[in-house]
């Protein structure tokens, strides 16, 4: 076997770079950028093809060490992920709820431990909402990672020793790890994306390049289809993939493939001029710090406003200067030089140390002592969706289409039918508890994700479309005397136009609009837990961070009122020039939304009460509160 040449291959810089940046702006732009995820999959390969040529080169010299090894991975690996996970935990401490820090603790030490994957296996996927929040999200790779290069050299010392043929075996295995992820991705996609036997065939592919290298043209022709070929792969996977496909599955041969074709042509033109070209070798260098700091600084930094800098400005200069100066001052100095068994254990010790303070994190339970009470309880508000009749009334439309019977109150009037989205769910605490002072009928007929527009495709909810057809069938058959419809009102207007026009011509009932309620761009809870730590005060009843529609307000009753529709703006009662309200009161209780848009129990009851003789009798809205 002959493995690649020892030569220093400044394209792998740039390969490098393409990945980091693949992920970097999936993470930072998704919408942009939907496939980018694929990024680490390029550093799958990568890493296999440069490891696994190290030590086959080596142990065709009879010189493979693997304490030497394992020197060189943990001053490879080591130096940088220590800086941040400690900075990590140092801003968790900072800007974290207990339960939130209690967990970061438990991913600190998982990532310490380089058991990332099998942490974040066992509580969420890489795409759920909840995932997302995690600042040590990204360290799963790393897991996977240094989990193969346990067992992997081991491999390659046996099969040099039976002289076995490192490339059959490394080809057999593969194949079978690709198999075994084909298999479980449609059952058990989860542990697929972070198992490393489902993830192993793509360092693996790597491994075979290498292994292989003496079989690969390096023609100028061929090379540069190679490397043309590998672009378009890489970027077909970007543009087409997205969090909603089965990955790895059939889709990971795309990067992969495209990958070991590119990693394959040093002598093509892509290589020479583009991949080699100072910018993106420079950002293959300083791939590793940056790829480590970006996801926690982007976690943080929905939490926290840095001043007046745009999210692209923030990025460029936070996460470029932080990375180039871990790399310079951290990574360098440990990674470079001589070997020497004291970095190896001054590291070694460095990370026990992280390890350990992630586990005194986790047995403080977060050190609540951190916050005062009612901030912790302000800003560990929930939803409460069980109080809007979840699964009944308030139905999920992935799953549920059918209302049950006590969602219409029949015997009662007059009939208020609510129609809308999980907003409009929201209002029923507040209905409920008005309905103790006034006679009325209540008939909830709402679905999540679905604006009571006829006739739109609304987007993520393939069958709201269907759904609010059957509602309209049940209006005509209830017979409510107000129809009240509410949602996220953001688009589609003429399909709400065209829903009130047909409310008014088939039945005799009153059809009122209520417009959007503020939107709070973090969640109320989060701004709660903001306004303390930078100024270590309750936030104010008021504040001008909630998004008040009435921009829209405008547009929907200028449309709407001449179709016969009363219009009641939410925003004229939770908002005013100060801001719109926070908190009723200065209670946990009190706080007005429980995330970005829905209500909490107290904010409902508010709202509902300054509407409500307005919704039953035609009355003038109540003043707006002081």
């Amino acid at each position: 076997m002959s493995s690649p040449s020892t030569k220093y291959r400044p394209d792998v810089d740039g390969l490098r770079a393409i990945a980091v940046m693949l992920v970097l702006n999936f993470h930072a732009f998704p919408d942009a950028m939907p496939g980018g995820f694929i990024g680490v999959d390029v550093f799958f390969v990568i890493s296999g093809f440069l490891i696994t040529g190290i030590i086959a080169r080596e142990l065709e010299l009879g010189r493979f060490s693997l304490v030497e090894f394992y020197n060189r991975r943990i001053r490879r690996i080591f130096p940088a992920l220590i800086v941040v996970l400690g900075a990590t935990l140092v801003l968790g401490w900072l800007w974290m709820l207990p339960s939130a820090f209690a967990q970061l603790g438990s991913d600190t030490f998982a990532s310490a431990a380089f058991l990332a994957n099998i942490a974040l296996l066992l509580q969420a996927g890489y795409f759920d909402v909840e995932a997302a929040k995690k600042p040590l999200l990204h360290l799963w790779s790393l897991g996977i990672e240094e989990q193969f290069y346990l067992f992997w050299p081991l491999l390659l010392m046996l099969a040099a020793r039976l002289r076995m043929s490192i490339v059959a075996m490394a080809a057999v295995l593969g194949v079978g790890s690709f198999l075994l992820n084909v298999a479980l991705i449609g059952s058990n996609p989860v542990a697929t994306f972070y198992l490393p036997v489902t993830r192993a065939f793509e360092l693996l592919a790597g491994a075979v390049l290498a292994c292989g290298w003496i079989n690969v043209s390096h023609s100028s022709v061929g090379s540069n289809r190679r490397a043309f070929l590998g672009v378009a792969l890489i970027a077909v996977a970007a543009i087409v993939l997205d969090g909603q496909r089965a990955f790895p599955g059939w889709w990971a041969l795309l990067p992969v493939a495209g990958t070991a074709l590119l990693l394959s042509a040093p002598a093509a033109w892509v290589n020479r001029v583009v991949l080699a070209s100072p910018p993106l070798v420079w950002i293959g260098l300083i791939s590793y710090p940056l790829y480590l700091w970006h996801w926690p600084l982007l976690v943080f930094g929905a939490a926290v406003k840095f001043g007046p800098l745009t999210l692209p400005e923030r990025e460029v200069i936070l996460l470029a200067l932080l990375a180039w100066a871990t790399y310079r001052f951290v990574e360098t100095p440990f990674r470079f030089g001589l070997p020497s068994r004291r970095k190896m254990v001054s590291l070694g010790s460095g990370m026990a140390m992280i390890a350990f303070a992630g586990v005194a994190v986790i047995w403080g339970r977060g050190f609540e002592f951190r916050l005062p009470p009612e901030i912790r309880a302000m800003a560990s508000v929930t939803t409460d969706s069980f109080k809007w009749r979840f699964h009944e009334c308030l139905l999920d439309l992935s799953r549920e289409t059918t209302f049950a019977d006590t969602c219409v109150e029949r015997d009662r009037r007059p009939l208020i039918l609510m129609w809308g989205d999980s907003t409009a769910g929201a209002l029923l605490p507040g209905l409920r508890q008005a309905q103790k002072e006034r006679s009325f009928g209540i008939a909830q007929l709402t679905s999540s994700s679905c604006i009571p527009a006829l006739n739109a495709d609304i987007a993520g909810t393939p069958n709201c479309r269907a759904m609010n057809d059957k509602v309209f069938a049940m209006v005509r058959q209830i017979r409510p005397d107000i129809v009240l419809l509410h949602g996220t009102w953001e688009k589609h207007l003429d399909n709400v136009a065209e829903t009130v026009a047909a409310l008014k011509t088939q039945t005799n009932a009153r059809v009122v609009v209520l417009g959007g309620v503020p939107l709070w761009k973090r969640g109320l809870p989060s701004e709660v837990l903001g306004h303390f730590m930078l100024h270590r005060a309750l936030i104010p009843q008021r504040s001008p961070i909630g998004k008040a529609p009435s921009a829209y307000d405008a547009l929907m009753r200028a449309r709407l009122e001449p179709l016969g529709a009363e219009f009641i703006s939410a925003s004229d009662i939770l908002c005013n020039a100060e801001g719109c309200l926070t908190r009723i009161g200065d209670a946990a209780g009190d706080l007005t939304a429980s995330d970005q848009v829905h209500l909490t129990e107290n904010g409902s009851v508010f709202l509902v009460e300054s509407i409500i003789d307005r919704l039953l009798g035609g009355e003038a809205p109540a003043s707006k509160p002081k």
